[in-house]
């Protein structure tokens, strides 16, 4: 058994049958909130490079039924968390981060690779120089029939770059992961918030049929008076233009509802032409407040963005220590065994077996390159982590704030709602009673018709705002669940 070392200057050595012992060779938010653009905390999601949000969009799922579709929150979450475009991309994200983990890891592997050859050749002497004939020796020679079978195998036994280079890979990994969680987060957010404008989009459909058919009524009995002579032209006229008035308004609010259903239908991943309504109503429901330092404790250790973030700079300083590790020698190995002869029956076993360590002398540079590029990217991600950090300490602080602020905005506007309701009853009693005309009715309408639009923006900031709580804490994906389901 012949065990040959080699000691080469930043070159690869090649050992026996043409084998190498080691070959030397990395994610514009957009915002959307509710149709009248009066209700607080809207919703943010951040795209992945795209003009166009992809958690707003998903790969239909199926094919429409002819009838129609009760959908609960609960169904909606479900069909977004298979369909929704954004938690599919990420998917396909970390499955490229498991490859990049494969593709350096696989630089530590063995590699083994078998060949078989039988050749048979005729060779001319004259060809190759020979021009004298020699008594009793032919000028031509053969045909000489070989046969070689092998395995050959090639191993680095210790290269420090390339073990650096796939912990940082396995890093990354990790950081892909939890970037895959993260946009699951997202994918609930996005889905509740879209079935929450739905909601309020429905409310509004109901609002402006009430005060069609409130105007109507009005009209009715002006025009009516007006026949009968107890009211002069120009009361009838103000009940007719209000009337049209609440009209065009139902009409916009139907178009709103269908258009925001077309909305949600895409975020979840509907298909398209599937009728559906609605099952749940997602009432105000107060939530017990919440203590702002356990808040960011919590938000700290469970955000899935930030264990990735703090993955991604564990994965920056370990491919810098890879890049200085290029300075480093490496060992590997080289062999291979097989049968060689004349033909198959006529062969004997035969192997050859080699080791190389190689010494980096001076390679251009590269390695101050490299080192240099990986300390630029570790700064970065450090960076961003410290900044990711501050992002969170403000979205717990907001979230916090706004849930407070909706709430009492929601009080406020069902106290305004009493009152401009109570304000028209007694309107119309007084307009019964011929002691005001309708203008007064008329007028009352139109602060009912504002406190009902105040009270439904209100509704849908307050159930934002517990999305937004739990998204800051990194609870989105059972919070949603459990502050919107009916119960």
């Amino acid at each position: 058994m012949a065990f040959l070392v080699v000691v080469c200057a930043g070159a690869q050595a090649q050992l026996g049958m043409g084998q190498t012992a080691n070959e030397a060779s990395t994610d514009s938010a957009e915002s959307r909130s509710s149709a009248s653009g009066s209700a607080a905390g809207s919703y943010s999601a951040p795209t992945l490079g795209s003009t166009q949000n992809s958690f707003l969009g998903s790969v239909p799922e199926g094919k429409a039924t002819g009838g129609v579709l009760q959908l609960s929150i609960k169904d909606a979450i479900d069909r977004a968390l298979r369909n929704n475009l954004g938690l599919l991309l990420a998917g396909d994200s970390s499955l490229a981060a498991r490859g990049a983990k494969w593709q350096e890891l696989s630089h530590l592997l063995p590699n083994v690779s078998a060949a078989a050859t039988q050749s048979a050749a005729q060779i001319d002497l004259a060809a190759l120089g020979f021009r004298f004939n020699f008594p009793g020796v032919s000028p031509v020679i053969g045909p000489i029939g070989t046969f070689d079978a092998r395995f050959y195998v090639t191993s680095p036994i210790f290269d420090w770059h390339y073990i650096q280079r796939e912990r940082g890979a396995q890093a990354s990994e990790a950081a892909a992961r939890y970037r895959y969680n993260d946009a699951r987060e997202l994918v609930v957010l996005a889905a509740g918030n879209e079935y929450l404008l739905t909601i309020s989009a429905s409310a509004r459909v109901d609002a402006a049929q009430a005060q069609v058919e409130a105007a109507q009524a009005l009209y009715n009995k002006a025009h009516d008076q007006q026949v009968a002579g107890l009211l002069p032209a120009i009361d009838a006229l103000r009940a007719q233009v209000e009337l049209q008035t609440r009209q065009q308004q139902l009409i916009v609010a139907r178009n709103s509802y269908a258009k925001q259903k077309l909305l949600l239908a895409r975020t979840i991943g509907l298909p398209p032409g599937q009728e559906f309504n609605l099952s749940d109503a997602v009432p105000y429901q107060p939530l017990d407040a919440m203590n702002l330092d356990q808040a960011l404790q919590r938000a700290y250790s469970s955000r899935a963005d930030y264990r990735a973030a703090a993955q991604q700079v564990r994965s920056a300083e370990l491919f810098r220590r890879a890049a200085t590790a290029e300075h480093f020698p490496t060992l590997s190995m080289a062999g291979n065994y097989g049968a060689a002869g004349v033909n198959v029956g006529d062969s004997h076993g035969v192997f050859q077996v080699g080791a190389t360590i190689a010494i980096p002398i001076f390679a251009g540079g590269r390695a101050h390159a490299d080192a240099l590029e990986a300390e630029s990217t570790l700064k970065q991600n450090r960076q961003q982590l410290e900044n990711l950090r501050g992002q969170i300490d403000y979205d717990v602080r907001a979230a916090l704030l706004d849930l407070n602020s909706a709430a009492d905005q929601v009080r406020v506007a069902r106290s305004s709602l009493e009152l401009a309701n109570q304000t028209l009853d007694q309107a119309r009693d007084r307009f019964t009673a011929g002691v005001a005309d309708n203008l007064e009715v008329v007028q009352a309408q139109e602060v009912v018709a504002s406190a009902n639009e105040n009270y439904i923006s209100s509704l849908y900031a307050h159930n934002v705002a517990k999305l937004s709580l739990a998204r800051a804490i990194g609870f989105a994906e059972l919070g949603v669940r459990q502050y919107l389901e009916s119960k």
